[in-house]
């Protein structure tokens, strides 16, 4: 990432120079909360959420609040929309995944301490009460994943403190471990499906057939860098429209896709749901 102009205390050269460096921004009001960035959305007076860090919802047509209106456009940074914004905004936040970047938000002295042990050197950025740490590569944002310790990437913003120091290094697995839950202990829904017309018997030359489609059905959902969701209900559709209708599918083939969606964050019940919702579009 180029290094933009650390000129703080005015936002819109600040927010044009980050822009000009390829990294998505939007204006922050006092207390970190960002804007509602279109009329309709002004003061809040689409009853959305300007304060939080996800978009809408709202009656624009567009996203834009929060990490959504982040954007590297100098035409929409400078447009009438965003000229109040930037005259009332009290810092300049950008969107860290938009930029090839996660940012490791450490919160105090302790969280400092840990990173100094735990996680490779790269660019830092004083905060009023710990530091950023930059590191190149993107990956899901999460609060907390230890004490004092957040993580911003996609779907996120952070607040501009300038430039830092140090040379940015790359996403180390150290970082994208902290995200990883562990599994919790499952009990599948037990799977009862229509007897097939002529007995039931199992159309699958192999039971080699099945197992490869279960382990490729694991990989896809472990795969997933985004759209995890989308992902595991899709995988179970998948699954349950080639296996679904014969004798061969089983509770430990479905606690083996249940343990995959876990380990990239899926909880037990969004799990159960994608597979109730896949079984029943199927008709099963």
């Amino acid at each position: 990432m180029t290094q933009p102009t650390d000129n703080r205390r005015e936002p819109l050269p600040t927010a044009l120079s980050l822009a000009a460096a390829r990294v998505p921004v939007l204006p922050l009001r006092a207390g970190k909360g960002p804007f509602g960035n279109c009329p309709a959305c002004a003061q809040n007076s689409c009853g959305g959420r300007p304060n939080m860090k996800t978009p809408g919802p709202c009656i624009c047509p567009h996203p834009c609040h929060g990490w959504a209106a982040a954007t590297t456009d100098p035409d929409v940074i400078n447009s009438p929309t965003w000229a109040r914004a930037w005259r009332e905004a009290a810092a300049v936040a950008y969107h860290p995944g938009g930029a090839g970047l996660t940012v490791v938000d450490l919160d105090n002295a302790e969280a400092i301490a840990w990173a100094r042990t735990s996680l490779p050197v790269t660019r830092t950025v004083p905060t009023t009460r710990g530091e950023h740490w930059l590191y190149q590569g993107v990956m899901q944002s999460a609060n907390a994943v230890r004490s004092g310790v957040d993580i911003k990437s996609t779907m996120a913003y952070a607040r501009w403190l300038g430039p830092g120091t140090g040379t940015i290094t790359a996403l180390p697995n150290a970082v994208r471990a902290l995200t990883v839950k562990e599994p919790t202990a499952i009990r599948p829904t037990a799977i009862t499906v229509p007897a097939l017309v002529g007995g039931g018997e199992c159309p699958h030359r192999t039971r080699t057939y099945l197992e490869r489609g279960i382990a490729m059905a694991e990989q896809r959902i472990t795969a997933a860098s985004t759209a995890v969701h989308a992902t595991v209900y899709r995988t179970f559709l998948a699954v349950l429209s080639t296996h679904g209708r014969c004798s061969c599918l089983t509770e430990a083939h479905t606690a083996r896709l249940f343990t995959a969606a876990q380990t990239k964050g899926e909880s037990p019940r969004h799990c159960t749901d994608a597979w109730t919702n896949a079984r029943t579009t199927l008709g099963l």
